[in-house]
């Protein structure tokens, strides 16, 4: 039942989303948007080496899409490129193929992801659960491709379906 998944818990993540700034020059934006029910996040990273040094953000999305960009932006900052790959990819096997939530990755750093395990259950809001995912997951590699090139990272609009990236 859809109380399952909007409790308290990932109500009260939703309605305290740290690092709601954009960045004034970030390294790189990218913005992830749900077919479905047309949630959005845009995401600004700035990147020491491979490692997020800043970040900032606009959640235009549902109590779910917001839980879950808190829980982003209270991790994000000193997470490797490696290491958020991994969760995205943690958080759609657990969505999508009944995987375990990310409870020890990290020592234990992201196990708040384990609130949205309920939302396995209901496909249509898988899409906008991960969008924060494939927006930093983006950025990140579009920060760290510039850094290699010399060039400067353009933005860009994913479209998500919640099938992953």
């Amino acid at each position: 039942m859809l109380n399952e998944i909007y409790n308290q818990r990932i109500l009260k993540l939703a309605a305290d989303i740290p690092l709601t700034e954009r960045l004034p020059a970030p390294d790189a934006s990218a913005t992830a948007v749900s077919k479905l029910c047309g949630s959005k996040v845009t995401v600004d990273v700035k990147m020491d080496g491979d490692r997020v040094s800043g970040y900032g953000a606009d959640i235009k999305a549902c109590a779910l899409g917001q839980a879950s960009s808190a829980i982003m932006a209270n991790h994000v900052i000193g997470a490797s490129a490696a290491e958020l790959h991994e969760i995205g990819a943690a958080m759609r096997k657990m969505l999508k193929e009944n995987g375990a939530p990310p409870r020890e990755a990290y020592g234990g750093k992201w196990i708040d992801l384990e609130v949205l395990e309920p939302v396995r259950d209901y496909k249509a809001r898988h899409a906008s659960t991960l969008l924060v995912f494939d927006a930093v997951e983006e950025a990140v590699d579009k920060a760290l491709a510039s850094q290699r090139s010399g060039t400067s990272a353009s933005p860009e609009t994913l479209t998500s379906t919640g099938s992953g990236r």
